[in-house]
């Protein structure tokens, strides 16, 4: 068990529990490096809390996701603390959300509910804040079994009058029409980019696409690249909306180079589908560059996170790893990493700190011969 104040210095309205959860199916290692990952999401949303309680679970209970024994445990902590409102490290089914909170008698959020929260916030392109409405719609729908009047009022249809506002029919009309609108409003951005992309394609012009785990330092790389702005926090999801730079790689040869969202441990199904068509442009790419931040110490989990996303997604572009934040990394210890890096097909190392930083990353796509 481990305690932490508060993210501000006034303490929060309402007293908040992280429960960083390690469950049967979470295989990353350390796992303090899940845990830390959970409080980074945690922060980059601005969440303020009060407590952290951080345990590990041997199997998960279909009804209440813990087992009765761990939620006497939290329940108890909950009590002795004043806990107001839970937040899980894990997705949550809606019936599993439902009993957490009558049990423990709190607010309770799982992982796609702090999450898409963050997309809500880093979404700001037409495109982006249409993709989050519909993962949001869908999230919302899934819940439509549960407490009336608290889903009206995130699906954003209280402030009239009338005993009939807070019915589920309503709720289900409403968000029925809402995502239609949704969807045509996206179905129309979907037809523009299909006309850009028919534009690019018979250019010629190489496109190529960055990929990674969040935070792997994309738009950092973008930037160094490209000559750009694109901005970079140390912060998941800082950048969700795509952006695509030409890169001149000598005075004949130019490409064009697109970054995309960050992916994530458990990244909630409902968001992997509405943005969709934002990562089908990587169907037509000529070249995938999969970012990883080499500094940190989960990182081959992070590329099996990457690739089974990609999977899913059925891309099978030809893919160039780039082992970035070697800055970050001691000679000895790279000089280990370097011989278990050797199973990687096509690689090369890269840093931001300079241009001398991504030299071989320039010279690989100098030399690559895009079909």
């Amino acid at each position: 068990m481990a305690t932490k104040k508060p993210t501000s210095t006034e303490e929060p309205n309402i007293k908040t529990l992280l429960l960083g959860v390690q469950a049967p199916y979470n295989h990353i290692k350390p796992i303090q490096v899940y845990f830390d990952e959970f409080l980074n999401l945690v922060s980059t949303l601005g969440l303020e809390y009060a407590k952290t309680l951080f345990l590990k679970i041997r199997k998960i209970d279909k009804t209440n996701f813990l087992t009765k024994g761990k939620l006497l445990e939290i329940s108890d902590f909950c009590k002795k603390n004043g806990i107001e409102e839970v937040v899980f490290s894990e997705i949550l089914s809606p019936l599993q959300e439902r009993n957490l909170a009558d049990f423990l008698d709190c607010i309770v959020w799982d992982r796609e509910k702090l999450i898409l929260e963050i997309f809500k916030k880093a979404a700001h392109t037409s495109e982006g804040k249409i993709q989050v409405d519909i993962a949001e719609i869908e999230f919302l729908k899934a819940r439509l079994a549960g407490k009336g009047i608290e889903l009206a009022q995130q699906a954003g249809i209280i402030g009239t009058r009338g005993p009939g506002e807070t019915s589920k029919e309503i709720i289900r009309r409403h968000l029925a029409e809402k995502y239609h609108q949704a969807k045509k409003r996206l179905d129309i951005i979907k037809k523009s980019k299909s006309v850009q992309r028919k534009k690019r394609l018979e250019s010629k012009i190489p496109f190529v696409c960055l990929v990674g785990y969040t935070n792997a330092g994309k738009s950092s790389l973008l930037n160094l690249l490209t000559k750009s702005d694109v901005l970079v926090e140390d912060k998941l999801f800082a950048t969700l909306d795509t952006t695509t730079r030409k890169l001149f790689l000598n005075h004949q040869k130019m490409i064009l180079i697109s970054d995309t969202v960050g992916f994530i441990s458990q990244l909630p199904h409902h968001l992997i589908e509405a943005f969709k068509t934002t990562l089908e442009e990587l169907n037509f790419s000529n070249l995938i560059l999969h970012v990883v931040d080499l500094s940190n110490s989960a990182w081959k989990d992070q590329i099996n996170v990457v690739k089974k996303t990609l999977n899913e997604l059925q891309i099978e572009q030809k893919i160039l790893y780039i082992f970035n934040k070697i800055d970050k990394i001691k000679n000895k210890e790279l000089k280990k990493l370097k011989t278990i890096l050797e199973e990687y097909d096509h690689y090369v190392l890269t840093h931001t700190k300079s241009k001398d930083g991504i030299k071989d990353l320039l010279k690989f796509l100098q030399n690559y011969k895009f079909k």
